[in-house]
């Protein structure tokens, strides 16, 4: 019998250097060859709803298939998925991602999404299609990561499977992908190296902070590919497109160090620059020489969560692992002569008992990330405001309950521009958060980008560096934050980016 044919669309997520999109690989990956299926990349498109419209309009495809992530993706995914379902009844969409497995109450009862990837799709999606196209549905329920509604409408959420071994999986169909889109378009620029590979080597992360949307879907799980097979699909690149950096895109890259050194005693000699994620509390574990060797072998940058230097927000975060103030600092000055960049995320403005506890908390770390640029100016620092995680089950997430917050109840609420801002930890919509508290943190932050600009905005550079640290210098050193109006002009004039908002420079 005939199947049904698939197809498997990527939202749009940034405005220039897109990234090769793994996500899809891998759902293709597992379907690779059994279905019928075509890659849509919102990134690429000009016009993504036209494309998938035509798939459709063939009658030979039936399941829509979208990875959803928390922020621009959603302009996207909730559009297209409800017209996908109005123009095309009989078609069935199929949501993966943080955002659907996070937020999957509202997901799944938007009306137009029918079924959820709750984590890892590898089994999960083959065998969900195999019973669909046979119209089993009495076996939706031994099907592990799937959440749908059954028959009387009631939400199933079926059990968790444990983390496959990274290493069996089919390998991702690049070649496939680049029959839809040339491969070259996602070797961008950036300030790591000419042709910057994305790639995802390990799923999951050990820890269970509970500000993280990953907690839920993997309950602190970690499995990694080998140092052997990352490098294998590094050399492909190299070889075949040349590539000379990677941004490893990993929750967690650091957490094997045996892993990480093999890679690094593999790749040293390819001359190639990475960066990738990772914890304070793990890689300070390395020794001086280890780093020094990874530094070798083309490591330039970390990026990991600082989230506070308050060791009493800390807890209040449920970071767990051995991480503290004193141990951020330490490590910034352990990086400072390794010459490796570390590049620190603050969350600033957490619940407090009072309003005057969470202004305190924040001027607190204003004052610490000032006390890091003094160890180490190469650090780079990233601001967020606190955005609540919906981790059901947390004393945190109790408090942000208890303090008045709520979700949005519909998915079109979630592209409200204000809820796009939040999911990129801009806006916080937190009723504990004041507006001159908001002020305090984006004042800062702008005095702070034009003091020391990124490293990884490469156009900043020069004059522009010198003029921008003149202009901000005396606010700087006085704590000066209010209406920094002429550095604000400067980085218009100059399109600042931010690497949190934005990702490294590309041309």
């Amino acid at each position: 019998m005939k199947k049904n044919k698939v197809v498997i669309f990527n939202p749009r997520s940034a405005d220039a250097k897109h990234r090769i999109p793994n996500t899809i690989l891998q759902v293709g990956a597992a379907i690779h060859d059994t279905y019928e299926y075509v890659f849509v990349d919102g990134n690429l498109e000009n016009n993504p709803w036209d494309t998938i419209n035509k798939y459709f309009e063939t009658g030979d495809f039936t399941y829509f298939c979208s990875t959803v992530m928390p922020g621009p993706q959603l302009k996207q995914a909730i559009p297209f998925s409800k017209k996908v379902k109005e123009s095309y009844p009989n078609s069935i969409v199929i949501w993966g991602g943080y955002f659907a497995s996070n937020q999957y109450k509202v997901s799944i009862t938007s009306g137009y999404v029918d079924y959820i990837v709750n984590g890892p799709g590898d089994n999960t999606f083959p065998k969900l299609l195999e019973v669909l196209e046979s119209k089993n549905y009495n076996e939706l329920s031994l099907i592990k990561n799937l959440i749908y509604k059954d028959k009387n409408k009631k939400i199933i959420q079926t059990a968790k499977e444990a983390l496959l071994d990274q290493d069996s999986l089919p390998p991702l169909p690049y070649k496939y992908l680049n029959s839809f889109y040339p491969l070259e378009n996602y070797l961008a620029k950036t300030f790591l190296g000419n042709k910057t590979l994305a790639y995802h080597s390990s799923m999951g992360c050990p820890f269970t902070c509970s500000f993280c949307a990953v907690v839920p879907i993997y309950n602190a799980r970690w499995k990694a590919k080998s140092a052997l097979t990352v490098y294998k699909d590094i050399k492909y690149f190299k070889d075949h497109y040349n590539i000379d950096a990677i941004e490893f895109h990993d929750n967690n890259f650091f957490t094997s160090k045996k892993r990480v050194l093999e890679f690094a005693e593999l790749v040293k000699d390819d001359n190639i620059q990475w960066w990738g994620e990772g914890r304070i509390d793990t890689i300070n574990q390395y020794n001086d020489d280890e780093l020094r060797l990874m530094r070798k072998a083309g490591c330039k940058m970390f990026f990991l969560g600082a989230e506070t230097g308050n060791d009493e927000v800390l807890k209040q975060m449920n970071k767990g692992g051995t991480q503290s103030g004193q141990m951020i600092k330490d490590f910034v000055l352990r990086m400072k002569n390794v010459d490796i960049i570390p590049e620190l995320s603050f969350v600033l403005g957490l619940p407090g008992a009072n309003e005057k506890k969470v202004y305190d908390q924040i001027l607190w770390d204003i004052n610490f990330i000032r006390e890091i640029k003094e160890i180490n100016p190469n650090a780079e620092i990233i601001i967020y405001l606190y955005s609540p995680v919906p981790t059901e089950g947390s004393e945190l997430y109790q408090q942000i309950i208890d303090a008045g917050f709520s979700f949005p109840k519909t998915l079109e609420e979630w592209i409200d521009p204000s809820w796009e801002k939040f999911d990129l930890r801009k806006n916080p919509l937190t009723p504990w958060l004041k507006p001159y508290m908001i002020d305090k943190i984006k004042n800062f932050e702008t005095v702070l980008n034009g003091y020391y600009p990124t490293v990884s905005d490469f156009r900043i550079k020069g004059y522009k560096k010198q003029l921008l640290k003149l202009v901000s210098g005396y606010r700087f050193k006085y704590g000066w934050y209010q209406f920094p109006y002429e550095i604000k002009v400067l980085h218009k004039i100059w399109k600042y980016r931010q690497p949190e908002i934005q990702g490294f420079y590309s041309e």
